[in-house]
């Protein structure tokens, strides 16, 4: 059984639409509310507030007089923001994220209804305190047999409105087996480099849109706050950064999908692109990150658009739903400077240089290709080694088979 979440646009009519409003300004009104009552108790007092003592601050809240609206939109939203918000607590207190932001209304907002608050009826969505279905364009259906468990209704910055309904697919989605493996080395002259010598152009689809983009912020500038034309360049502004967000994540799922497809084993590097985006480079990063990511910060807008966390995080997945193995080498290994043929090290190579010879065997390498063998060759050898025998090292670096490290 594989948990999987469709997403769908909509177009509420204009009733469902002032009801969607009003029920996701009050759910972000809730959240911000209780993130400053546990930062204020924190700072103040000391004292931690759980989720517990958020949702009795809710009940006391819709008893107040200039909250009552509150009760006019379904109570379900409001509490899974809670769950959220405490989620984000959680995340902060292990090191996994930092500490929660306040929601802002001009990013959009959603609003998550679980069975209690929808009902699912010959193929259509009825919300809580709506009396007709989601007009939602079904741009495929859902499996047979397969009822939501969990709709979320998101509007974003640029004004579309979407529905996600999650539910658990029972099918067995898992591919033939086929003895083809590889490995890929990402870049942003070509958006990866296969193992096989194939090289996948990046589409580099900020670059494409990065005119007019610019043009619309410098419009927008001019613009009176809170005016209406400021909110009509906004818009405007919101609209290109969505259609280059689509069509960066639309590739990036052909890219994905095809090669879960075409491998039965992937090798990737664990690269932090979170710290080679950053504007210095962290001194805990690797040699390679802080070869990809120099000190000039030029290279962060293109490491950002080639989207490569994302990639990764398709194929760690998709390799799970569809019975494949995705392995990653750790970051400190040295693919790119390694001779494939003969093991040598280099010293330096520099981001400029995209081929060089080996000084021991004079073999001439494609910097990316010789990268993408290297990774192919560590991640079988360690995942041959170690597979099924849980350990904190391997030779080469730290390995994960699926995200789960060995």
């Amino acid at each position: 059984m594989v948990e999987k979440a469709y997403k769908f646009r909509f177009y509420p009519t204009p009733e469902q639409e002032n009801l969607l409003r009003r029920t996701i300004g009050c759910v972000r009104l809730i959240y911000n509310k209780a993130l400053a009552a546990r930062t204020t108790a924190w700072y103040e007092q000391k004292q931690r507030v759980s989720y517990k003592q958020t949702s009795t601050m809710l009940t006391n809240w819709k008893k107040q007089d200039d909250l009552d609206f509150l009760t006019e939109v379904s109570s379900v939203p409001l509490q899974q923001g809670l769950r959220h918000l405490q989620t984000a607590f959680t995340n902060f207190f292990s090191g996994r994220a930092k500490y929660p932001n306040f929601k802002k209304k001009r990013h959009g907002g959603s609003a998550e209804f679980t069975k209690s608050a929808f009902k699912w009826k010959d193929g259509q969505v009825y919300l809580a305190k709506c009396s007709d279905p989601l007009p939602i364009r079904w741009s495929r259906q859902l499996p047979q047999n397969c009822m939501p468990s969990t709709i979320t209704v998101k509007l974003d910055p640029s004004g579309r409105w979407s529905v996600s309904l999650r539910v658990n697919d029972t099918r067995d989605l898992r591919l033939k087996r086929t003895n083809k493996q590889v490995g890929i080395d990402l870049g942003i002259t070509s958006l990866l480099t296969t193992s096989d010598g194939e090289k996948v152009a990046n589409p580099k689809n900020f670059n494409k849109l990065h005119k007019k983009l610019r043009l619309a912020q410098k419009s927008l500038s001019r613009k009176t706050k809170g005016s209406n034309n400021y909110h009509k360049a906004r818009l405007k502004v919101a609209r290109i950064h969505a259609k280059i967000k689509d069509s960066r994540l639309d590739y990036t799922h052909k890219v994905t999908t095809q090669l879960i497809r075409e491998n039965q084993t992937i090798v990737v590097e664990d690269l932090g692109v979170k710290n080679m985006v950053k504007k210095r480079c962290d001194p805990a990063t690797t040699s390679v990150a802080r070869e990809r990511a120099p000190r000039d910060h030029k290279l962060a807008r293109a490491i950002s658009d080639a989207n490569w966390g994302e990639l990764v995080r398709q194929l760690e997945y998709k390799a799970q739903w569809y019975g494949r193995e995705l392995i990653k080498i750790d970051r400190y290994f040295p693919s790119s400077k390694r001779c494939s043929n003969c093991g040598h090290i280099i010293e330096k190579l520099p981001l400029n240089i995209r081929e060089w010879d080996c000084p021991e065997c004079a073999t001439h390498h494609d910097r990316d290709v010789n990268a993408s063998v290297n990774i192919l060759r560590m991640g079988t050898r360690v995942g041959d080694r170690r597979k099924g025998t849980p350990t904190k090292k391997a030779a080469g670096g730290a390995v994960s088979v699926c995200g789960a490290r060995f």
